[in-house]
């Protein structure tokens, strides 16, 4: 029994006493390589447990047959003692066991007997079958797992013929030549799909997640050629290929991308293989296949007999040569070995001349005069020589090449305690600690993903090739720092993490290639004409000067997918909150060194949705706090250039040197504006690309004076009346007193109202105040520099700049920062213009004449430059007005102009604002020629200027009167609330599309903010008085009222058909309404599964009343920014610095008067055309047209776009005389 007991002791022991000659079996180990690493699989884990228990019975076994030996010789007396050897166990090769048990010097066997004997030999006769059975399963296995991971490289047909041939190609010998395969596969091609069958599935839904995986698939093997994982591509192209269920999902551009992919490596036998699958999928060559085809050939360096077969199978398939080199945007060196294939058959090819967009003039009626070759002009220089250009440049392209900026925090720097070194000495600790093992964790993540990949599904392993585990890492710790206290939503914070890895994949692609070296002697060039020293003379554009100084830039990367984008985002979140932990004790007092998360995942209501946010730990945002770090970091393209941007060219080449920008900013994931574009003629868009390029040369500087108040107020717990919010520090705190337990629910309630209401002033605060710290920190960084703003367009076409921080477009305060970098001599009427300007700040006298606004500016001089002297200490007037922080820059401007010497010759870089008079009344009053209306928004000349607000408000107050007559309650509590304050945002935004609902939420708030008004008849009174808005208005403007009706229901009727509303500005910009039905995306598995809306492409259902109560007000918007586009073009042309706020025009004190001018001028020209005509036309052609015309609806939708309103006798040319149309 002690045997026994010694014995199952030692079978528990086995595997840890394992003797040393004896093998190991392990699982297998993968084939993949170096990236790929060694992992165990499951399967082989139970096999190698299989295997340890069956040597723990070998080695019990032995034991038992020495203990049956040591029997054996007490009982047998005569036995011939020999020399004994045991029998051991089979090696791992052995197939047969030993038979004998003992061999003596004579040859004599031994038998064992008894029962014990027998039994040995029963047990080890099962173990050697188990052994025998174990090695077959191993074996086996591990065939399996060796083919599961070698990549496939021959294709599995689904067309039985095909696939024969290919079989006898490939094992014929001697094997007929691939360049015959080729010709044959090139000669069968199928014809062109028709567009049905090209366009997948006619179900919308289905057509749509058709769509998602197509975009998601080439993405991916576009991103595996990138990554030089070409032999994946290919093997994930098979597999897809090989499924017949997913043959609908695979499109010609797919197939493309490996071809060139092989092409570039000069592997024909691979590009056979895709020409193959290509026919089995019924796919016909286009361009592109052909081209890769021929640069293999040239790499290969082939016969011209190959080449010449190739050739004349294009022709016959109607592609010509020459397009090519005209038609494909390819790299230097897939044209270098396309011109040397075609050199070999042909010798006296020449490739025809690069395109060159500057040849072709937009012929636009509004551009003739921007575009007459005839009438040449002078264009306005930068302020800078040419040499600090060049090193402005150079300042430039470092700062993108980081493709981060470094810019120290304007808080209020610590006193460099203990306590605080100590907290910077851990938090660097933690971060060195952090980034390790963050790199650890992405290389697992990388290997898992490629195990995923091999099994023949796009997963995101090409994607976490594109950086460094390095790379990632530090991005990843940048995501942790910037996080605030309340944390943020997993979806955007997924959103941010995927755009940002993108823009430094593009940013990193440019440096790899000669593309930087090719920019910067380009932009060298193009600095000439714009360098104030420089003696070029040449009347063109910036845009046209830099297309002529070369062909068209490199092909452009390519946007991911947006679920690619949030996939790629979330798994690398993920990994942060995963890996990322922090001792206890930094927790609380008492804690141990166990390590705790950073970052909690956790779950929040928020607009009735619950949400997953990731949360920082309290005791990191401590930790940060009490470290004081004075260091933010953004994005390049987050920060102002400090060079001139390049010139839009474009829809996707403009604006920064290296990080990607779009000509239309839109929602992410939404392809169709992008589409729009790039099927729009080059010309049509020449318009809106040189008034983008014309706004971001427009040179900026800060307003040091302005800053240096803003400064002491924001590190002084702030000032909300001026703008300058205060710190989290004087948010109000919630009542900490505890309820008594019988406290009634009345009570709680008031306490949870109480509660809530302190955590929004919190988060509004802390909003607030961090905004401001970014803006305030950036305009501190760049407070001695020269900087430029580019400028791109949402999908109406209004421009607003990149960067997102620091601009013109932001409140009063970020107004007042800045100032024009190049200064205008003030001339004999610069200093009333800014006299007047300031009056127009102050708000006090709006509906004074410019006579009576600049003899009010004399008035009250004193004031003024009390103000600029004594900002703080004085009387501080300025502080009254309603933009204070402009008024008081402006003060300080008038301050050093009149205390000049010569005033007149004082160079001034103030920039003085002209503002629409309700700027989209305007333009509905001009296009029903509404004379009525026109009177009441200053279209008319007039001695003072009119107010509409004050006449509808006089309007309403005349239906508020008649009904408190007639006994009408609400009307008669309403006696004397009714003023110009309490309808004006109502009557703003009804020509913008409010509703009656949103109408009645305005009112209700400005009811809200009049103390003495009653509080008990707000809902009923703000019913009452949206209604009489509405109804005046369509009593003062009919023709308005009356265009907005039709396009509105023009809009309900297109939908209904199955279309967004689309149309073309005059300018000549496609527009597209991006509102659609929503259709959820699943991101499932990790920490949580994400479902996010996307309504933003053509393939779903348009939104009917979204698309209906949208298409007014954007209309209006795409005009009004084709007026401002008109007028910064015609201001360029005169040698005028201009820049815009929508409907706000900005310029220097000297050239107020003929900006006036320019802008009346382009208005006028801009209604003169027929554009109500114009669009009910092209609506008609786009909706009406085709087979579908004999559709009911269509029938309807016709009739109304037939009907466009008829329009009034104003005359536009009054407009010209008008004072105050912009003032």
């Amino acid at each position: 029994m002690s045997a026994l007991r010694w014995g199952r002791g030692a079978a528990g022991l086995s595997w840890a006493l394992w003797p040393a000659g004896r093998p190991i079996l392990l699982a297998e180990e993968g084939a993949l390589g170096g990236i790929w690493g060694y992992r165990r699989s499951w399967s082989a884990s139970l096999c190698e447990q299989d295997r340890r228990r069956d040597c723990g019975h070998a080695e019990l076994l032995e034991v038992l047959e020495a203990r049956v030996r040591q029997l054996q010789a007490d009982h047998v007396s005569e036995v011939t003692r020999k020399q004994v050897v045991m029998a051991g166990l089979p090696e791992a090769g052995d197939s047969q066991p030993s038979k004998k048990a003992l061999v003596g010097n004579d040859g004599a066997i031994l038998e064992l007997n008894g029962r014990w004997a027998q039994r040995l030999d029963e047990d080890k006769h099962v173990m050697q079958k188990r052994k025998q059975q174990l090695d077959a399963k191993l074996q086996q296995r591990a065939q399996q797992r060796a083919r599961k991971q070698q990549l496939r490289v021959e294709p599995q047909l689904l067309s039985e013929k095909l696939a024969d041939r290919l079989q006898r190609w490939e094992h014929s010998t001697p094997r007929s030549p691939w360049k015959d395969q080729l010709s044959r596969l090139l000669q069968e091609a199928p014809k062109r799909l028709s567009h049905a069958e090209e366009h997948g599935p006619v179900n919308r839904v289905s057509r749509m997640r058709h769509e998602g995986q197509q975009q998601r698939l080439l993405a991916f093997l576009e991103c595996c050629v990138l990554v030089d994982q070409l032999p994946l591509a290919h093997h994930v192209l098979v597999t897809e290929h090989s499924k017949s269920r997913r043959k609908g999902v695979l499109t010609l551009p797919m197939y493309n991308t490996v071809l060139l992919g092989w092409a570039r490596k000069g592997s024909f036998k691979e590009l056979v293989y895709v020409f193959f699958m290509m026919k089995d999928a019924g796919l016909a060559p286009d361009l592109l296949s052909y081209a890769a085809a021929l640069q293999c050939m040239g790499r290969l360096n082939q016969d011209a007999s190959t080449i010449q077969r190739c050739l004349k199978q294009m022709a016959l398939d109607g592609l010509q040569l020459e397009e090519l080199f005209t038609s494909l945007r390819l790299h230097k060196e897939d044209k270098a070995a396309l011109l040397r294939a075609v050199h070999k058959a042909e010798p006296t090819f020449i490739p025809p001349q690069p395109f060159v967009p500057s040849s072709q003039v937009n012929t636009s009626p509004l551009l003739k005069e921007i575009y007459d070759k005839d009438h040449p002009a002078s264009y306005p220089r930068q302020h800078l020589p040419l040499k600090t250009l060049k090193c402005l440049f150079q300042k430039q392209l470092s700062v993108e090449m980081a493709t981060t900026v470094a810019v120290d925090s304007v808080e209020k720097a610590p006193s460099l305690t203990t306590e605080v070194l100590n907290a910077r000495k851990t938090l660097q600790e933690l971060r060195a600690r952090w980034e390790a093992e963050l790199c650890m964790a992405l290389r697992q993540t990388k290997a898992s993903e490629a195990r995923a990949a091999r099994k023949g599904r796009p997963s995101l392993f090409p994607y976490l090739c594109l950086l460094s585990e390095e790379e990632f890492a530090q991005l990843l710790l940048q995501t942790l720092q910037a996080l605030s206290s309340q944390g943020e939503s997993l979806l955007s914070l997924a959103q941010q993490l995927g755009l940002r890895i993108f823009n430094r994949h593009v940013v990193q692609r440019k440096l790899l290639s000669d593309e930087v070296q090719a920019l910067q002697h380009r932009y060298f060039k193009y600095l000439c004409l714009l360098a104030s020293d420089t003696q070029e003379v040449v009347s063109c554009l910036p845009r046209q000067y830099w297309e002529a100084l070369g062909p068209p830039e490199a092909p452009h990367e390519q946007p991911w997918p947006f679920p690619v984008l949030v996939q790629l985002g979330k798994q690398l979140a993920e990994v942060l909150v995963q890996t990322v932990k922090m001792p206890d004790h930094l927790a609380q007092r008492q804690g141990t060194c166990r390590l705790i998360p950073v970052l909690y995942h956790v779950y929040s209501f928020r607009s009735f949705r619950q949400i997953g946010i990731l949360k920082p730990h309290p005791a990191f945002m401590q930790l940060l706090e009490t470290a004081a770090l004075r260091t933010m970091t953004f994005e390049a393209a987050e920060v102002p250039m400090l060079c001139p941007p390049l010139p839009w060219t474009s829809p996707h080449s403009g604006a920064f040197l290296l990080s990607p920008t779009k000509l239309m900013r839109s929602m992410e994931g939404t392809m169709q504006h992008q589409r729009l574009l790039e099927g729009c003629p080059p010309t049509e868009l020449h318009g809106a690309l040189d008034a983008l390029t014309q706004l971001g040369n427009c040179a900026w500087r800060v307003n040091g004076c302005v800053l240096d108040l803003v400064l002491t107020l924001f590190t002084n717990k702030g000032c909300p009346r001026l703008g300058v919010p205060a710190p989290a520090s004087e948010a109000p705190r919630p009542p900490e007193c505890r309820l008594p337990a019988n406290a009634s629910p009345e009570r709680k309630s008031e306490l949870r109202r109480e509660l809530a209401r302190c955590l929004k002033m919190a988060r509004e605060m802390h909003s607030l105040r961090t905004d401001a710290l970014y803006r305030l920190s950036l305009a501190q960084h760049l407070r001695h520099s020269v900087f430029w703003l580019p400028h791109n367009m949402d999908f109406r076409g209004r421009t607003y700049p990149c960067p997102p921080h620091f601009n013109h477009l932001g409140s009063d305060l970020a107004r007042a920062l800045l100032e024009f970098a190049q200064g205008r001599p003030l001339g004999p009427h610069g200093l009333d213009w800014l006299k007047i300007h300031l009056v127009n700040l102050t708000g006090l006298k709006k509906r004074e004449s410019l006579q009576a606004r600049l003899a009010f500016a004399d008035e009250v001089m004193e004031d003024i430059l009390d103000s600029a002297d004594k900002p703080m200490m004085g009387r501080k007037w300025w502080m009254e007005a309603d933009e204070p922080w402009q008024a008081l820059a402006c003060c300080m401007e008038i301050a050093r102009a009149v205390r000049a010497p010569n005033p007149a010759a004082y160079i001034s870089h103030f920039p003085v604002h002209q503002d629409g008079s309700c700027n989209g009344l305007q333009h509905y009053a001009a296009l029903g020629r509404d004379s009525a209306g026109a009177a009441s928004v200053n279209l008319v000349p007039s001695d003072l200027p009119q107010d509409v607000y004050s006449s509808v408000a006089a309007q309403v107050e005349v239906f508020r009167r008649q009904d408190a007559e007639r006994g009408v309650q609400v009307a008669q509590v309403l006696e004397g609330f009714i003023s110009r304050k309490v309808v004006k945002q109502t009557v703003m935004t009804v020509v913008y599309g409010v509703t009656r609902y949103g109408g009645r939420l305005q009112i209700e708030k400005r009811l809200r903010e009049l103390s003495d008004f009653p509080q008990e008849f707000v809902w009923q009174a703000s019913h009452y008085l949206v209604r009489q808005v509405f109804n005046s208005l369509q009593e003062m403007f009919s023709g308005t009222r009356a265009i907005q009706h039709w396009l509105a229901e023009s809009a309900r009727l297109i939908a209904h058909t199955g279309f967004a509303v689309e149309w073309v500005t005059p300018l000549g910009i496609p527009v597209i309404q991006p509102y659609h039905q929503d259709s959820k995306v699943l991101i499932s598995g990790g920490i949580q599964s994400l479902t996010f809306s996307n309504s933003g492409d053509t393939s779903q259902k348009p939104n009917t009343l979204k698309q209906k109560n949208g298409f007014p007000p954007n209309f209006i918007h795409s005009l009004d920014s084709s007026h401002m586009m008109l007028t910064a073009l015609h201001c360029y042309r005169k040698g005028l610095t201009f820049v815009s706020v929508h409907d706000c025009f900005w310029t220097h004190a000297a050239d107020v008067a003929i900006m006036n001018q320019v802008c009346r001028e382009q208005f006028v020209r801009l209604h003169s055309q027929p554009i109500l005509h114009d669009l009910s036309r092209f609506l008609v052609e786009r909706f009406c047209s085709g087979s579908r015309s004999k559709d009911g609806q269509i029938t309807k939708l016709l009739d109304m776009l037939l009907s466009v309103p008829k329009t009034g006798t104003f005359n536009l040319e009054q407009v010209k005389h008008s004072t105050y149309f912009f003032s």
